[in-house]
């Protein structure tokens, strides 16, 4: 019998063992499926260039999300020449859109339609301008993760007719697509088959040695079996020369424990919109503390005002907060109250319109300089304070006003935020009135009784 058959039935009753323990409740802790271990026949591809040594501790991350389809030209080139303003945001990692071929068969022209897991979508560059673009923004200072979709494939990619029974089937042994969803373009993958996930592992190790990337965003992580997740990443974090990062579009707590340092803010979002629509500003650390209270430590949420996802169906930021200026005071909330923000290609400089990221829209990223200046603001201003990324939090009731305190050591930051499209005079509470710094105007600035703040204004204050 060859190797691979026999490692492949060692890998598939050790699932069986791990899986049927877990049931009878014979562990205490996380279950822990077996780090994949290459057969003697599988090799990992030869490591491209050199591991990236700066890849930012978790709570030091500002993420900006690259849709190559808004660059022009719309492929790695056009991405990497806007990797200097990308940088000068104050990014320190870049999330690449799905890179891979997409498939046709069935197809609606979605990213995340994989035919090829080891492939590059063509019309982007090549293995080497890919190379280019990430060994470019190593060289800036950003770290680059892929995003991974591990759900499903298209319907001609090769697993379908090479591994049939990788893939969910009905009662008459056709593939389906993912249950539950209306997904249609794409196979549902079966995580029941341990040949499967070891082939899905190999290909996520493969661009880490290949183009040199620093970690995956994982799609619909809630999904995926955890054990999967375990499984993945406990084999990834074998690659020792590596320090990986990993994001999972998801909000379950076993996805911390299984690996992830990062998760989605989903609830945030939704709750910071309809403040901003006019609802109860109370809402807003109401969602924070139990979205923070779901998470394991050191968990941590990714904090946004859009992403590829929410500016097709949701529109624009100019549209959701009211404006340019709604826009930038719903991010230094987003920034600033806990977590770590997300930035969104296209959100910087005020596109006014819905994307649909199946398709090319190319964006003028020469739009709203006062905007892209405003977000450097904020963003400095966060990377100088410890206070604003891992403070203790003090939030401060107003029906308009989102107000709040963070305190690390010495270092004392208040944000003040009006969320209206009103002027309003602020009853400034007690205990932040008093002599404090303007943290954008250097500027000295004495908190009164009272407080008159502009429409959709924001204030941040240092002792």
């Amino acid at each position: 019998m060859e190797i691979r058959t026999v490692k492949s039935q060692i890998n598939t009753l050790l699932l069986f063992i791990i899986l049927a323990g877990s049931i009878l409740g014979c562990s205490k802790s996380k279950p822990v499926p077996p780090v994949v271990t290459p057969p003697a026949t599988y090799t990992d591809p030869a490591q491209y260039g050199t591991p990236y040594a700066s890849v930012p501790a978790s709570t030091d991350i500002v993420m900006y999300e690259v849709n190559i389809q808004t660059f022009t030209p719309a492929n790695f080139q056009g991405v990497e020449a806007r990797l200097d303003s990308i940088k000068a945001l104050g990014v320190n990692v870049i999330w690449l859109m799905p890179t891979y071929p997409i498939g046709v068969l069935k197809s609606v022209g979605s990213p995340y339609c994989v035919m090829n897991y080891e492939g590059v979508n063509a019309n982007f560059g090549t293995l080497d301008d890919l190379r280019t673009l990430v060994a470019q923004a190593h060289a800036l200072g950003m770290a680059v993760i892929m995003d991974w979709e591990a759900n499903d494939t298209s319907w001609d990619n090769a697993w379908i007719t090479q591994h049939p029974n990788w893939y969910q089937q009905n009662s008459s042994g056709n593939i389906i697509y993912p249950p539950g969803t209306t997904y249609t373009d794409v196979a549902a993958l079966n995580f029941n088959n341990a040949d499967m996930r070891i082939a899905m592992i190999r290909a996520m190790k493969y661009w880490i040695f290949t183009a040199n990337v620093d970690g995956y965003r994982c799609d619909f992580a809630d999904n995926i079996p955890n054990d999967f997740w375990v499984q993945a990443l406990d084999t990834l974090n074998t690659i020792k020369t590596h320090k990986l990062i990993y994001l999972a579009e998801g909000t379950n707590g076993a996805e911390i424990t299984a690996g992830f340092q990062l998760g989605y803010a989903f609830s945030f979002y939704s709750t910071l919109k309809s403040v901003f629509a006019g609802g109860q500003v109370s809402t807003l650390f109401t969602t924070n503390t139990a979205e923070l209270a779901s998470l394991p430590s050191p968990g941590i949420k990714l904090r946004y005002i859009t992403n590829h996802d929410d500016a097709s169906s949701d529109g624009s930021t100019i549209t959701e907060y009211g404006g340019k200026q709604g826009a930038l005071a719903a991010f230094v909330i987003a920034a600033y109250m806990d977590g770590v923000p997300l930035i969104y290609s296209s959100q910087e400089v005020g596109y006014p319109n819905a994307i649909n990221f199946f398709t090319t829209v190319p964006v003028n990223y020469a739009a709203n300089p006062d905007m892209v200046a405003a977000y450097k603001k904020i963003l400095a201003f966060r990377a100088a304070h410890a206070a604003v990324k891992t403070g203790a939090l003090t939030t401060y009731a107003d029906p308009s006003i989102v107000a709040f305190e963070k305190i690390s050591g010495t270092d004392d930051v208040v944000t003040l935020v009006n969320t209206t499209n009103s002027t309003v005079n602020y009853s400034v509470p007690s205990a932040i009135q008093g002599a404090w710094t303007d943290g954008l105007a250097n500027t000295s600035v004495t908190l009164s009784a009272q407080l008159s703040l502009a429409p959709y204004q924001y204030i941040i204050l240092k002792k």
